[in-house]
């Protein structure tokens, strides 16, 4: 398929999986349980990272997390006692472990101390008028680990362009914040980051879904090929190339169409 075609294809199937039904078995499920915008991106951010293997244990795995806080994420970065981490020292999912938690919920703390969104994070160094993410996202890692003493280990959750990860996790928790419709399965509440300056999360259903359509051509799955990808996305919705990641991803996980 090309051209009109494929946009006549994709923008159907946009259609068909950009629904709240959709919610209920995704880890943006997660962020939906939440309606303090503040809950809604730590809740999204943890989920996202957290956000590879089984969509069952990821939801559970979070349910787990927020549950130690109450389900205030919010309120418990900010106000929280030594005790109060405790639960948190026997958490683990998968490579994510307590030094990484404790690491998390200290940066956190420290940012919500000084901003009232986690937005300010992904603004760090960047260039707001850049045509996508990339220095949100390499400055975002910069500034996460600026803290002393932060634990090497964590690196490997929080990935950057710079080491030319295609930064699946975290440009699908991008997505989340700032893309806006009226179908309300992504938030939409972050509005200086711009959805045409958005990157498609490149998974493994999105990513062979887009070769099999030719929207994808480079042999590895890096950031050039997540750049490579929303640049073909772009030719079809310029203002809004991302939306396409729920025709990708639902055509690979639903229909199997490799």
């Amino acid at each position: 398929m090309e051209g009109f075609e494929l946009k006549e294809f994709l923008d159907a199937k946009v259609q068909e999986y950009n629904q709240t039904a959709f919610i209920e078995n995704d880890p943006i499920s997660i962020p939906h349980q939440y309606l303090k915008k503040q809950d809604i991106e730590i809740s999204g951010f943890v989920a996202s990272v957290f956000a590879w293997g089984q969509r069952t244990t990821i939801i559970n795995k979070c349910n787990e997390f927020f549950g130690m806080m109450d389900h205030a994420p919010h309120d418990f970065v900010l106000h929280h006692t030594d005790s109060d981490l405790k639960p948190f020292l026997n958490f683990k999912h998968r490579t994510f472990n307590a030094t990484d938690a404790l690491y998390f919920i200290k940066l956190l703390s420290y940012h919500y101390n000084q901003f009232e969104s986690l937005e300010d994070a992904f603004l760090k160094g960047a260039d707001q008028n850049a045509e996508d993410v990339e220095s949100h996202l390499t400055g975002f890692f910069d500034y996460f680990f600026s803290l002393p003493d932060h634990p090497r280990r964590t690196y490997k959750h929080i990935p950057s362009p710079a080491k030319k990860s295609a930064s699946k996790r975290l440009n699908m928790f991008l997505r989340w914040m700032v893309r806006k419709d009226k179908n309300n399965v992504d938030f939409g509440i972050w509005e200086r980051i711009k959805p045409r300056q958005l990157v498609c999360p490149c998974d493994l259903h999105v990513d062979r879904v887009g070769r099999k359509l030719g929207l994808i051509n480079r042999k590895q799955t890096d950031w050039r090929t997540a750049i490579e990808l929303t640049q073909n996305l772009k030719k079809l919705d310029p203002e809004d190339p991302v939306k396409y990641d729920f025709a990708l991803f639902g055509l690979g996980v639903e229909e199997k169409y490799y």
